[in-house]
């Protein structure tokens, strides 16, 4: 990876060229009320334009976040931060350096079988928010289209404050779109819960697709988690960039009240896939008893077939091994004494299975 002292030592040409041709824009707000939107510059035309901005938001869409950070970050005037730490931390990262204050922000895209969260890189300083993140992450483009006018509503005398109502927006909307995949999350829950119910079930494969919801939910989990320290460090990490006031300190509790809420919907989703892992347990052990159950039926059938075969192949075991002279088979009562025999072992091991049987029903 390139560090920002190699960085500045190449050309300004091949320093910006793959990253103007990336999507970026400017929005400024000047004194007056004023605003201006500079799209599809590089990092050092952007800084020209906010020197005398009093409030300016800047954003780049990147291929490579991790590597084009450390050229985005020292080239819009961001020296203190420490990117690798940046992007050390879970899913979230809140790094103030006085001056400078480096935030990382999860952001969820969801695919048919696991969620992927991608950072989202916020850097402040004096007068100029800037956002980075991957091309594949488009929450703020909504925001971006009323920027403008957003702006204008912002007092172009107090920067802390707007800097703060900017940096709250730009949470909300990853916020608002990070919430949406909940209710994919519900939907899919609700076909797994819909499939337990059917005749004919795939146990294995239920079971493997509540595993993977448990997992998303897992990670989804992770990501509110992750954003709710980020708003608890704005709220009461009292930072020079961040404004005083108590009112806008508030809408960023607002913020972590609505995470509250979602983790708690989450949560409780967890529950409802857990008690779909032992609905699951049950219809297999329901399933092992059926089979117990026919094993021994077939068991006790075997029993009556060999008890009632038994008997008289015993006799005629005796009879022929010529201890009764060899004359046994003459007689004119062997063949009634053989089936009489057969009948009545036949009868006493099938009562004796139904004696059993009912024995055991009653203990159940």
């Amino acid at each position: 990876m390139e560090t920002p002292e190699t960085v500045m030592e190449m050309p300004e040409t091949p320093l910006y060229c793959s990253i103007s041709d990336s999507p970026s824009f400017c929005v400024t707000l000047k004194l007056g009320g004023r605003t201006e939107k500079i799209v599809s510059r590089s990092p050092e035309h952007y800084l020209k334009a906010v020197v005398d901005a009093s409030v300016a938001w800047v954003d780049f869409t990147t291929k490579e976040l991790e590597q084009e950070i450390e050229i985005i970050g020292p080239a819009m005037g961001f020296q203190r931060v420490d990117y690798q730490k940046l992007f050390s931390g879970f899913y979230s990262s809140y790094e103030d350096y006085d001056d400078e204050l480096g935030i990382m922000l999860p952001a969820v895209a969801m695919t048919e079988t696991d969620i992927i969260v991608r950072p989202i890189i916020i850097l402040i300083k004096g007068n100029t928010i800037v956002t980075v993140h991957n091309e594949d992450i488009n929450r703020l483009l909504k925001f971006s289209r009323y920027a403008q006018p957003f702006l204008k509503k912002l007092n172009a005398d107090n920067t802390p404050d707007s800097i703060t109502l900017v940096l709250e927006r730009i949470i909300d909307e990853n916020n608002d779109r990070n919430f949406e995949f909940l209710r994919g999350i519900e939907a899919h829950g609700d076909s797994i819960s819909k499939a337990l119910i059917e005749e004919k079930i795939g146990r294995q494969q239920i079971a493997r697709d509540i595993y993977n919801m448990k997992h998303i939910l897992i990670n989804y989990l992770n990501v509110l988690w992750a954003t709710k320290d980020v708003t608890e460090s704005l709220r009461y990490g009292d930072s020079d960039l961040i404004t005083d006031d108590e009112h806008l300190l508030g809408r960023i509790g607002i913020l972590s009240n609505n995470l509250d809420r979602h983790i708690e919907l989450s949560e409780q989703m967890s529950n409802v896939l857990a008690s779909g892992l032992e609905v699951m347990q049950s219809i297999y052990n329901n399933q092992l008893q059926s089979l117990n159950n026919r094993f021994a039926l077939v068991t006790a059938y075997l029993t009556v077939l060999g008890t009632a075969f038994l008997v008289p192949n015993t006799i005629a075991t005796i009879v022929g091994s010529g201890v009764m002279g060899g004359t046994m088979g003459e007689q004119w009562w062997y063949i009634p004494l053989l089936g009489i025999s057969t009948i009545v072992a036949t009868l006493s091991s099938f009562l004796w299975v139904l004696y059993v049987w009912k024995r055991r029903k009653d203990d159940l």
